[in-house]
């Protein structure tokens, strides 16, 4: 009830425009950022890094903003950073932890450090409304995708360049225990991709609202049943299946007949252009012959 009227406090500020210092106050979150000397600059950007927005964004998925953010920066030296596969470029632990490893930032999802930040303190809250009861990796990183970046076409060109096959709940846990950074960029798409499509059809809030009835003691795919009316696998299949007819069309694209007609159909282009031009020459001369 208390995460419920939270939510709902942000909600009306957001909407009747109060002043920005009631909203502040509202909203702060006391964030603490622990940083080696090297990282003390972006330990600032951290520390200046929007909470008005970070908050709106929160509550538009019906979560509320965790009281406590520790983030801690690491190094690419640190025996942790080793520790840690090389595509990770954050994590969340626990109700208020969050590491960042900067000099990883740039692939997706993580295209700047404002966004590795959001992303992960979209964890945090995700786990604080559930009452820390387990969800779906899936679920948790396409929440924490809407959160922090909205799904528009350069991630759905993205998934369509990566998504070969036909995707499924199973493998899409499989891709996230992968070592392989193309493998993690493929299920970070199709989870933001699932949860993209349920928040459209259902309300963006439907996330909050999932993790409200695991917190009161439902298993996931029950709470997510009775919220969207169908199940995990169902959506999947429902939000992946544009992207499986344009990817089915992929092997013949570029199968060998596919790439033999390509080149002489542009063969043939050639030729033409090339008698165009010998046309015109010939033109050319006559005129100028007196």
């Amino acid at each position: 009830m208390r995460r419920w009227l939270h939510t709902g406090l942000v909600g009306v500020l957001l909407l009747a425009g109060a002043p920005g210092s009631l909203a502040r106050q509202a909203l702060d979150l006391d964030l603490r950022v622990d940083a080696p000397p090297s990282l003390v600059g972006l330990a600032e950007r951290v520390r200046s890094i929007d909470q008005q927005r970070l908050a709106a964004a929160l509550a538009r998925a019906g979560l509320a903003v965790p009281p406590l953010v520790q983030v801690t920066l690491i190094p690419e030296a640190d025996a942790r950073a080793r520790a840690t596969p090389r595509w990770v470029a954050g994590a969340a632990f626990g109700s208020h932890d969050v590491v960042i490893f900067p000099a990883r930032i740039g692939s997706y999802p993580y295209a700047s450090l404002e966004s590795v930040v959001s992303h992960e303190v979209a964890h945090l809250a995700l786990s604080a409304q559930a009452g820390d009861r387990p969800l779906p990796r899936w679920f948790h990183e396409g929440v924490a995708i809407s959160v922090e970046q909205e799904w528009g076409v350069r991630s759905q060109v993205w998934l369509l360049l990566t998504t070969i096959g036909d995707p499924g709940s199973p493998a899409l846990g499989r891709l996230f225990e992968s070592e392989s950074q193309p493998d993690a960029a493929r299920a970070y798409l199709l989870a933001a991709a699932l949860v993209s499509d349920v928040q459209r059809r259902h309300g963006a809030a439907v996330p909050g609202a999932i993790a409200d009835r695991v917190a009161n003691g439902a298993s996931f795919p029950r709470a997510f049943q009775i919220e969207t009316g169908e199940t995990p696998a169902d959506a999947a299949v429902r939000a992946w299946v544009p992207y499986q007819r344009w990817t089915n069309w992929i092997p013949v694209v570029t199968s060998g007949f596919a790439v033999w007609m390509a080149i002489l159909a542009l063969a043939c282009l050639a030729f033409i252009a090339t008698l165009r031009k010998r046309v015109q020459r010939r033109r050319q001369r006559a005129d100028e012959e007196p």
